[in-house]
């Protein structure tokens, strides 16, 4: 059947207000089979399909009313809204942090299989090397950008207000221009060396501030386009 016509405000309405997006779903099911059972009754009372539609608008509520009954109900609110600094804070940092240490057990794992007795990795490599090491250096370079993603999804579906996804990603955005990977040299005799990750300015401060902000405009780039084209279709 058609949706109600208020289902598209009030979706929004509720996302603004905090309310999270499975249980406005769920909601927004249970009212427009309600809203169907109602039109149902109202037609089989003799009226019109219109006018059965307008009263059964009545009986179910005004849009405030509905509004009111999720959003004053804490259990029904995001954890985006309950706890923004863990969503967009703690969550993309251990997010991030889990992607460099399986790019640094890659590149550990593939030096150990490819390049045994060597003193370093970053040498020229051949054939399933390139392809194994490889791997690593995608998931190392790409982190950021789609953690970033992740971040700016999330926001959109919940109707954020930018503060708290900006925040989240300039702190993605500056440990992924400060990530360093560094290596020491066996300390047995065709042993295994150790990689290590750490974050620091490096030699060129504009380096890493030109960096940051490419995976800045990266990431927020999703963002400002669904912001772009909700604002467009509101003012249309």
């Amino acid at each position: 059947m058609p949706k109600p016509l208020f289902e598209n405000e009030l979706r929004e309405r509720l996302l603004r207000a905090g309310v999270a997006p499975r249980h406005v779903r769920r909601y927004l099911t249970e009212l427009t089979d309600h809203f169907a059972d109602l039109k149902a009754e109202e037609e089989r009372a003799g009226r019109s399909p219109a006018d059965a539609e307008s009263a059964a608008l009545i009986r179910l509520g005004s849009m405030d009313e509905l509004a009111q009954a999720m959003t004053e109900e804490h259990q029904f609110r995001s954890w985006c809204i309950r706890a923004p600094w863990a969503i967009f804070g703690l969550a993309p940092v251990c997010l991030l942090a889990g992607a460099y240490l399986i790019a640094c057990y890659i590149l550990w794992s593939g030096w150990k299989i490819f390049l045994p007795g060597t003193d370093s990795p970053f040498i020229p490599i051949h054939g399933l090397a390139v392809f194994y090491f490889g791997v690593g250096r995608l998931l190392y370079f790409s982190a950021p950008i789609f953690v970033g993603w992740i971040i700016a999804l999330v926001a959109a579906r919940q109707r954020l207000n930018p503060i708290w996804p900006s925040a989240g990603l300039t702190l993605i955005a500056v440990m992924g221009a400060t990530a360093q990977v560094h290596t020491n040299s066996p300390t047995v005799s065709g042993g295994p060396g150790h990689v290590i990750m750490d974050f620091t300015l490096g030699s060129s401060l504009q380096g890493n501030l030109l960096h940051a902000l490419t995976i800045l405009s990266l990431t927020m780039l999703p963002y400002l386009i669904w912001r772009f084209r909700k604002g467009h279709s509101i003012s249309a």
